[in-house]
């Protein structure tokens, strides 16, 4: 069949859509057109409403086979769109998918090619089971823009995603290679984050309908244990697959918060998850020389709004089902005023702060160029290559900042948060280059790592029910003394041990 574009200059018939989805708050639609009507390179398609439906099985056939079936409308005319299994880097999302003019709203499966389904499938028995499940009605408004050597479509979409009762708003912005090169889509997209607050998309529209029609669990993310590794085990694509890994989940952590199902203290422990995935991130930019003006401002911003996470920590353990305040005198004080302090720190609004701010976008932005660099292997790395000994070197100079400030250490709050920032360190990049090293000696090794870093956490907790109860803080500091022995006394066993980073790599 002949493929008539609903929209002149889209890519015809079947293709690999390559993009790049940024989210973007309504109040930003008005200065974000005017910016992109404004670029001299800039060719405003105007705007039109867009009807979609999007089709499966009871069961969920094609969604198990990680493809997405839609029926778009505009001006009377239908097509039919199917996309299969694909890969999203960063934000940037690359996706086989297949288009084919209709003359109705119902899809007919046997249009598209046969190769795309799996020799076993009957297609007949797909097709008889087909129902709508949801839908995303929105207004696209479209540009074409040159960028470098390349022609890009930058279509914002604004609607509606709806499943029965169920309703989300829709705002996001699409940058589409029409032809060129896909890096000239994070130049574009840069322009318009130094303008414009906007934020990296991971989820597609037809993820947030399955989620809308209770087709989807909530998203829930396992806790990282180590980075897997490339087989080769080479410095550049090992140092791009855990730049890839720390960047996804930030987003799908991200995500978690923004469906507000959790209680506060679990969205703390999600905050300090997505805050360890950006500090690993800053941490591999930092050691591999790999900052630039907009990544070094950018972190730094970050790392004041990720603040109060410390708090947030500490008033989620005095909260907790198995508080540490067992039968103390004033427990139950402290537990109802740690509360009250929890649900003031707003865990929940403070994703609306970052958002609202260029510099949020514009870090995601440039380290999505960066890993693309280095998977084009645009991007030099000075010294070795050799990805054991820069492992070393990288913990052992962690390392011996952790020894340094066990060294001096006192049984004060900013003494035990020094030595806390250094522990993070040394867990984070055993985190990324764990896999190198024996299961036995590296678990004894962090684990004793994670006990002192727990033991710090719990310390300046009980200094914070100090100051929400002062009448407690008496009987607190005696617990604190104690707690400062079994501090000490882990300090000493940690620095007793042999670093699994000096044994023998795998």
């Amino acid at each position: 069949m002949t493929k008539q574009a609903i929209f002149p200059m889209e890519h015809d018939g079947n293709h690999t859509e390559i993009e790049l989805k940024l989210f973007i708050q309504p109040q930003h639609l008005q200065p974000l057109i005017t910016f992109l009507n404004q670029l001299p390179s800039s060719d405003n398609q105007g705007c039109r409403q867009l009807t979609n439906r999007y089709f499966d099985t009871p069961g969920l056939a094609l969604r198990q086979l990680d493809m997405g079936l839609r029926v778009r409308g505009c001006d009377g005319k239908y097509e039919q769109t199917i996309k299969t299994a694909g890969k999203v880097v960063g934000g940037l999302h690359t996706r086989p998918e297949y288009n084919i003019d209709i003359n109705g709203t119902t899809p007919e499966l046997a249009l598209f090619p046969a190769e795309i389904w799996p020799q076993t499938q009957d297609i007949s028995a797909l097709q008889q089971q087909l129902h709508c499940l949801f839908s995303t009605d929105f207004q696209r408004c479209r540009w074409l823009i040159q960028e470098a050597g390349s022609l890009i479509e930058v279509a914002l979409d604004q609607g509606v995603i709806a499943a029965g009762e169920n309703r989300e708003p829709l705002c996001e912005l699409e940058f589409e290679l029409i032809s060129g090169s896909a890096v000239d889509l994070l130049p574009l997209a840069q322009k318009v984050a130094q303008q414009i607050p906007v934020r990296l998309g991971k989820a597609s529209k037809a993820q947030r309908g399955y989620r809308l029609a209770h087709k989807r669990a909530p998203s829930t993310l396992d806790t990282l244990q180590y980075i897997e590794l490339p087989a080769g085990r080479e410095l550049k694509a090992s140092l791009s697959a855990m730049l890839e890994t720390a960047l996804e989940r930030w987003q799908l952590l991200e995500d978690m918060l923004q469906q507000h199902v959790l209680d506060s203290g679990q969205q703390v422990a999600l905050w300090q998850r997505l805050r360890a995935c950006i500090q690993l991130l800053h941490l591999l930019l930092t050691q591999f020389a790999l900052h630039d003006e907009v990544t070094r401002k950018g972190f730094a911003w970050l790392a004041q709004q990720l603040a109060f996470i410390n708090q947030g920590r500490y008033l989620a353990c005095l909260c907790a089902e198995s508080a540490p305040l067992g039968t103390l005198p004033h427990a139950a004080e402290i537990n109802a005023s740690a509360q009250v302090a929890l649900q003031q720190l707003d865990v929940v609004g403070q994703l609306q702060v970052l958002w609202q701010d260029c510099r949020y976008g514009e870090l995601q932005l440039a380290l999505v160029r960066l890993l693309l660099g280095l998977q084009r292997n645009e991007v030099s790395l000075a010294g070795t290559d050799d990805l054991a000994a820069v492992a070393y070197q990288l913990q052992e100079n962690a390392w011996q900042q952790v020894q340094c400030r066990i060294a001096g250490n006192g049984a004060a709050i900013a003494d035990y948060r020094a030595l806390a920032d250094g522990l993070e360190d040394t867990l984070l990049l055993g985190l990324a280059f764990g896999r190198l090293y024996p299961d036995a000696a590296r678990e004894q090794y962090l684990a004793l790592c994670t006990q002192l870093s727990d033991g710090i956490v719990l310390f300046n907790a009980y200094a914070s029910a100090a100051q929400l109860v002062p009448v407690a803080a008496a009987v607190l500091a005696d617990e604190q003394q104690s707690l400062a022995a079994m501090i000490a006394h882990l300090q000493l066993t940690v620095l007793q041990q042999v670093p699994y980073w000096h044994g023998d790599v795998m």
